[in-house]
């Protein structure tokens, strides 16, 4: 007999990549230049140039025997070495290379964070809106989720809710910032208070509240944003990192999982997490590409074209009459569905070719997820659709 819990998810697929199918199919019916594919995360700009140069230079001068075999099963040390001086420089805080456990990708670092650190019964709370797949990672690694709401309007976290939804049973709090689905980058006062709600807590209950924070955004930022860097305001916190959207790599699967020096007992968290890999089956991440990030690490993209776009769509939509949240970081806009059922806006808006995701499995209701990594002609071309979509709402429901 096949697990059923495995069978529902698998009938249940993520909505964002069933949204990104229905785009190829619709696209071969009536051209791609027709649809107005706003769904998934897929950096529209190619990667910066050093990344293609250092593969091109590790492939034809490296070892080749060496360069494609197995590392050690929490990745290279030199790798490891080299991340964690990056860390140090960058941010401020001591780095130990024994502490850092190289993935294949955002998704395998937070499904190997939960795995290490939660047992059955504890609870994980998702700050709403969140990453579609949280839900089902801290499923896997047998805890409960506790949604608490973001504030609406600008969606900063709601220290109070916070707060209000910690207990005994508390293990951890999935930190994403620049945010997945809004942009929203939390402020400096924010992290803060939210290190001191949490120390209060952890003392109150007897066992520390870990931070995991999901940083796969950190180096897309616009104008002056700064990202606060979280193990510097709140002790317990592992870093899970990918490459995907920094260096326009999400096909490649590139990361790393970072614990602190200053988590309490980070050598058990460590063990741990290694244990957790090989659980998961996450050991080894690609060898290729953990010498390629080491090369690249910190590298920053080139945001011109995501700022067009986000000033255009953001702009424009708040012209037409969207109510819309400006973006500080990511690809992101975050923006009110013209009912409350995201769903069915959703499918309204499929009959104008406009591909955008509902807010559901964000875990808030009446938005909608608007990814423009995409070419700039796509957005322009996009923008009388949005207003015909408003208008005929307009014109049915006097908005």
């Amino acid at each position: 007999m096949i697990s059923q819990e495995m069978l529902m998810l698998g009938k249940n697929g993520c909505i964002i990549r069933e949204i990104a199918e229905y785009s190829r199919q619709r696209s071969a019916q009536i051209g791609g230049e027709n649809v107005f594919d706003f769904s998934i995360g897929n950096p529209s700009i190619p990667a910066p140039a050093i990344v293609g140069e250092t593969m091109q230079k590790l492939l034809t001068e490296a070892d080749p025997i060496a360069l494609h075999a197995y590392t050690s099963a929490q990745g290279d040390l030199t790798v490891r070495q080299k991340l964690a001086q990056n860390i140090k420089t960058r941010f401020g805080v001591e780095a130990d290379p024994a502490l850092i456990y190289m993935t294949s990708g955002a998704s395998a670092s937070l499904a190997i964070s939960l795995k290490a650190i939660v047992n059955p019964g504890d609870e994980v709370i998702l700050l709403a809106p969140f990453f579609t797949e949280y839900s089902v990672f801290v499923q896997n690694a047998g805890a409960q989720s506790v949604i608490v709401q973001c504030r609406k309007g600008d969606f900063e976290l709601d220290i109070e809710a916070l707060e209000a939804a910690i207990n005994e049973k508390t293990r951890a709090i999935i930190v994403n910032s620049p945010n997945n689905p809004t942009g929203v980058v939390f402020s400096e006062e924010t992290i803060r208070a939210m290190g001191e709600v949490l120390r209060k807590k952890s003392a109150k209950f007897g066992r520390s509240i870990t931070v995991i924070a999901d940083e796969p955004y950190r180096e897309l930022v616009y104008e002056d944003t700064q990202v606060p860097y979280i193990p510097k305001f709140y002790e317990d916190t592992i870093v899970c990192y990918s490459y995907s959207k920094s260096l326009s790599l999400p096909g490649e699967r590139i990361g790393y999982i970072f614990v602190p020096t200053a988590v309490p007992d980070a050598q058990t968290v460590y063990t741990a997490i290694c244990g957790a890999g090989r659980s998961l089956g996450y050991i080894c991440a690609p060898s290729l590409l953990q010498q390629t990030v080491a090369v690249c690490d910190g590298v920053l993209p080139d945001m011109t074209v995501y700022s067009k776009n986000r000033t255009l769509l953001y702009e424009g939509l708040k012209e037409i009459g969207y109510e819309v949240v400006r973006p500080q970081g990511a690809f992101y806009l975050f923006m009110k569905a013209l009912e409350e059922d995201a769903v069915k806006f959703y499918e309204r808006a499929k009959a104008y070719e406009l591909l955008v995701v509902p807010s559901d499995d964000f875990g808030v209701s009446g938005y909608v997820r608007i990814a423009y990594c995409v070419s700039h002609e796509q957005v322009q071309r996009s923008m009388p659709a949005f207003r015909k979509l408003y208008d005929d709402y307009k014109k049915e429901n006097e908005l």
